[in-house]
């Protein structure tokens, strides 16, 4: 592989939002912008006998505006979500994907628990009515890499296609995976983000059973407190963000709208404990340098943060540790905020989501 390859440089084109503040990107931000809430009582299922009752929902959802009845029959939630954003994303690009671009044109997106709703839906039609009564589609219902399948269906993408699948991680590994696929000239554009959908009643209840979750169901729009002294914990969420990435000279070639550039990437594993972070956010830290060390930037060039922020007192406490470690004083001189606060926590979508809220934080200063 030649340096050049290695070097070529990647920017944003367009972006796509299903999210519980709206069913679009303008929606989805200006609502956050105005400071609405989208965590309100679950309403998908009877949460009453839960410690939890409350989630960040997509409300007003419908997948047939973005595929047929048939389609929506055999495809999980999470998946409908992922079409939609990915289909606004392509048409906000202006990206053509033709039969000749579309072996250049791949899709990564980051998945954290899949088809969970589906499994635990098909799991009670097994108990109640026996095997003979299973949905012959189940399997390609609920595993993760449908989302990016079929995507890359949809819309003619040939290229690189794989699924992301590091929990509340996937999102944003997935858009550092295609960035790098680009950069390396193993694709030209790449559709990419993140999302989940499990508001269902095993995911909360094990959620709760972790005691992960949020507790203040008589004040839902303020139960998702990052950094916040009385935060207890983090409110499940459901949404998608997907970003379209191209090579910059292919992308001036053809007059699209550039957006942000992605410049660095970084990911470590804290090699400490299934669900906690390493004391004092030591691996956040090293994770946050790499991606540094990686765009060639210095601390002191960054201007904001947006926070991974779950509202929980292990991840809040150490990102900050984190954040003080790698920027120094120049911590206290940037804007750091989590945007988790508005929507909660959409797990595998996170990064997907709040990457789009970051880009649209530079487009509107």
């Amino acid at each position: 592989m030649d340096n050049k390859c290695c070097s070529r440089r990647v920017v944003v084109t367009g972006m796509g939002m299903v999210t519980p503040l709206g069913l679009n990107t303008e929606e989805s931000w200006a609502n956050c912008v105005a400071g609405v809430s989208g965590i309100g009582p679950i309403t998908q299922f009877d949460a009453s006998a839960f410690a939890t009752t409350i989630a960040g929902e997509v409300k007003g959802f419908d997948p047939l505006n973005w595929l047929s009845k048939k389609e929506v029959r055999r495809f999980d939630r999470f998946i409908h979500m992922a079409v939609a954003a990915a289909s606004m994303a392509v048409e906000d690009s202006g990206l053509k994907i033709t039969e000749e671009l579309g072996p250049q044109v791949g899709v990564v997106m980051g998945v954290g628990m899949g088809g969970l709703s589906s499994i635990a839906h098909h799991h009670k039609i097994l108990i109640r009515a026996g095997p003979r009564r299973m949905n012959p589609f189940f399997i390609p219902m609920v595993i993760a890499n449908m989302a990016p399948g079929q995507i890359s269906i949809m819309h003619g993408a040939k290229g690189p296609n794989t699924s992301v699948v590091t929990a509340c991680a996937a999102g944003t590994h997935g858009i550092g995976e295609a960035f790098k696929l680009i950069q390396r000239g193993a694709a030209t554009a790449m559709i990419t983000g993140g999302v989940e959908s499990v508001v269902n009643d095993l995911a909360i209840g094990g959620f709760c059973a972790m005691r992960a979750l949020s507790t203040r169901n008589d004040e839902p729009e303020k139960a998702s407190r990052p950094f916040d002294i009385d935060r207890d914990g983090f409110v499940l969420a459901e949404g998608s963000g997907v970003l379209i990435l191209e090579e910059l000279d292919f992308a001036l070639a053809r007059g699209a709208n550039i957006m942000a550039e992605v410049v660095g990437y970084g990911l470590t594993g804290d090699a400490f404990h299934i669900a906690a972070p390493a004391p004092e956010g030591e691996g956040m830290a090293r994770c946050m340098q790499m991606c540094l060390d990686d765009a060639g930037v210095k601390p002191g060039d960054v201007d904001y943060i947006n926070a991974h922020g779950t509202s929980t007192d292990l991840n809040d406490l150490n990102e900050t540790l984190a954040v003080k470690t790698v920027f120094g004083e120049h911590a206290y001189k940037m804007a750091i905020s989590a945007t988790k606060s508005m929507i909660g926590h959409v797990l595998g979508g996170a990064g997907g989501v709040e990457a789009c809220f970051t880009i649209l934080s530079i487009r509107d200063n």
